[in-house]
């Protein structure tokens, strides 16, 4: 990739009566967003125009038929909708589901089709989405399916270097303790550790990982999921060089500070991890989706009808995501240029008490 290459941000409007348009607007308000990548919404430029003027955001955009017509110094927007599509600011509407998933559809089709580099998705609404060609419970389960090639998605929130991953995700409270299994954590620990490595630059990984139990399980008194299921996939982890530690008591580990001292922390369900992080990190958090061949995030905060409409909606976590997806995807490139041309081994030869250094080639194999 040329050093002045702009990354092509794919970006798909979400719910059009949320604040997606809202948060989206406002970042490229900002003039200095163009100098660092080619902006590509997926949407209606009607709906984005009424939200323009009714929150009065000086923010121009050109229409294009295609993403290969977009204009590297401008924000441009693919129609992807009917052009009678009503908003209703607020309101959850099968309307607003529709042109949600069909943005996303189209996005999805110009990745694989090379228009697009990274994805960065707006806030939907899971049950308006839903559809005979949606029945997901959200964005991750959906990409995953779609342009996934079979490999497993990894659901992390974060900001900076304070990342949290999960086991499980969108599944209902009372699944987690029969879904969660010695082989997914495994599953779920070599993807982050992957994940660290390859998108965010971490030769060497120091993972954190979350009991299910309260305190732990205090040895068997309130649960022996850590004893019989997590341990043992952590032993296997460590045997197979991947640093991670714990089981940790979820309660206190953040008050404590001591997620400051880990690259990550995996944790067991979804609001184990996502409720301390979005109290901590709520206004600048980002979704990202590890694992997949597809750089995709997303901002940390859902469709947000309380505010919508009302103009005081922040940008931060959307402008972060933008942020996040490019680097990953640089991050990406010099990680595959790495191994492309690998430092052929250098050791000495046991049989030379010489101790001469010896330079040789060894298969992949070995």
């Amino acid at each position: 990739m040329e050093d002045n290459y702009k990354i092509r941000v794919g970006i798909t409007h979400g719910d059009i009566n949320g604040v997606g348009y809202e948060v989206i607007l406002k970042t490229f308000s900002d003039p200095t967003m163009l100098e660092l990548c080619t902006p590509i919404i997926y949407g209606s430029p009607k709906v984005a125009a009424y939200h323009r003027k009714a929150m009065d955001i000086q923010t121009n955009f050109s229409i294009v038929n295609s993403a290969d017509d977009a204009q590297p110094d401008k924000l441009s927007i693919v129609n992807c909708t009917e052009d009678e599509l009503k908003v209703e600011l607020s309101k959850p509407t099968p309307e607003a589901g529709k042109a949600a998933l069909d943005a996303l559809e189209r996005a999805l089709q110009d990745y694989r089709e090379g228009m697009i580099d990274v994805l960065v998705t707006a806030p939907i609404n899971k049950h308006t989405i839903q559809s005979e060609t949606f029945h997901f419970p959200g964005h991750t389960e959906y990409i995953e399916e779609r342009v996934g090639e079979g490999q497993k998605a990894l659901m992390i929130l974060l900001k900076n270097d304070f990342r949290v991953a999960l086991v499980t995700g969108h599944v209902p409270v009372r699944e987690i303790a029969q879904d969660i299994t010695k082989e997914l954590i495994m599953e779920k620990l070599a993807v982050f550790h992957r994940s660290l490595k390859e998108d965010f630059g971490i030769d060497s990984p120091r993972i954190a990982v979350f009991s299910l139990n309260p305190h732990a399980g205090d040895e068997g008194l309130i649960g022996t999921e850590e004893s019989d299921i997590i341990i043992p996939a952590m032993k296997e982890m460590v045997a197979k060089g991947i640093q991670c530690f714990g089981p940790y008591p979820a309660d206190g580990f953040m008050g404590s500070g001591n997620y400051t001292h880990f690259d990550g922390i995996l944790a067991m369900y979804h609001d184990q991890g996502l409720a301390p992080f979005k109290a901590l990190t709520m206004d600048e958090g980002v979704n990202y989706t590890a694992g997949l061949p597809i750089v995709r995030t997303s901002p940390a905060h859902g469709t947000a009808y309380d505010i919508a409409g009302q103009g005081v909606a922040l940008e931060d976590s959307f402008r972060q995501a933008i942020y996040v997806a490019m680097d990953v995807f640089r991050n990406r490139i010099v990680e595959k240029e790495i191994h492309a041309h690998p430092l052929r081994k250098q050791y000495y030869e046991k049989r030379d008490d010489s101790d001469k250094l010896k330079l040789d080639t060894i298969d992949d194999e070995d």
